[in-house]
Order: C-alpha cells, then structure tokens, then sequence
C-alpha cells in the first residue's frame, strides 16, 4: 500500500523555562501545521479496495485531537509555576493546558505527536506506522522527527504518561 501524508493547522502558546532564551522564556504564540507520514505495514498490491484504509478512518481521531484538544491550548513544562496558577485559581482551565516533561520544544511536541498518533492507529486497528511527524512553527522553522532520529521505546518520557495513551488527553491532571 502507498504511504498516506496529511496536514494539520492549529494555534498554540508555550514558554520555554529551561531554555537559555529571554524571548522565549515569555508566553508567546504560533500558528503551526503538523504533517505525518504514515507507512502501510504491508506491500501495496492491486485490487479490491487498492487501500489499507480509507483516508476518513486513518485521519478521524487524529484530526479531532488536534481540533478539540490541542488548538489553541497553552504548552508548559511539569513544573511551571503557571501550572500552579491554573490549580490554584482556574482549574476548569488545566485541560487547555498540554504539559511536558521539560520545555515544551517543538521537538518535544513532535515526539508526543509521533506518540499519541501511535497510540490511535493501534487502538483502532490500522495497518499503518507513524514514519515522521513534521512541525511548521514559522514558516521558517520546522521541526521533523522520524523513524530515523527516534525511537519511542527509549525517548526518556514516562510510560504513563498523557501521549502514550489512545484518549483525547493532553496532559496527566
């Protein structure tokens, strides 16, 4: 089967704490696009349906995820004293707020994409890989992580957490 490629456009804010830059260290929003490339876990051959899925069933989770759950959230590190804000005074608002281990980089973005989309095609039985999952923050700077520059099974990020698992969620409150 042919490799499927599709992309999605979403707004975010984040702040970099741990990364040694002033500009970023403010809350500051993007308007990005995230392109994944998913492999068949089989040869294409002809006939029948000539697809491993339609474009609708492989695109459907994915696509409300992003639409629902990542749009316009604000992106922060585990132990951001915004975190605590959010608890303190608007707790109704911690599930707008996607959370990583360390900064929320677009590479770690990218790497939690590459999770969570895994997650969604084996939950719902797709015959497709995750290959790369690319991120456009400006549109002078992309970010791309691929098979061949990461391995989820030795990223660092705990097993339990948000982006290994096949829910809406986009962080562990």
């Amino acid at each position: 089967m042919a490799a499927l490629e599709f992309t999605r456009r979403y707004a975010m804010a984040h702040r970099l704490l741990k990364t040694d830059s002033r500009k970023c260290a403010i809350p500051h929003g993007h308007n990005e696009f995230v392109t994944v490339r998913l492999d068949p876990l089989e040869q294409f051959r002809f006939g029948g349906a000539n697809s491993a899925a339609p474009f609708e069933q492989v695109k459907r989770r994915w696509h409300q995820w992003i639409d629902e759950h990542v749009d316009h959230t604000l992106h922060l590190g585990e132990d951001d004293p915004l975190i605590g804000y959010f608890q303190a005074h608007e707790p109704a608002r911690l599930k707008q707020v996607m959370t990583f281990q360390g900064d929320p980089t677009t590479e770690a973005l990218a790497a939690c994409f590459w999770l969570k989309l895994t997650a969604f095609l084996e939950a719902d039985g797709l015959p497709f890989s995750v290959s790369e999952v690319r991120i456009e923050e400006t549109p002078t700077n992309t970010v791309a992580v691929t098979k061949e520059n990461f391995t989820p099974a030795t990223c660092g990020l705990r097993p339990d957490a948000w982006p290994w698992r096949a829910d809406m969620s986009i962080n562990d409150f």
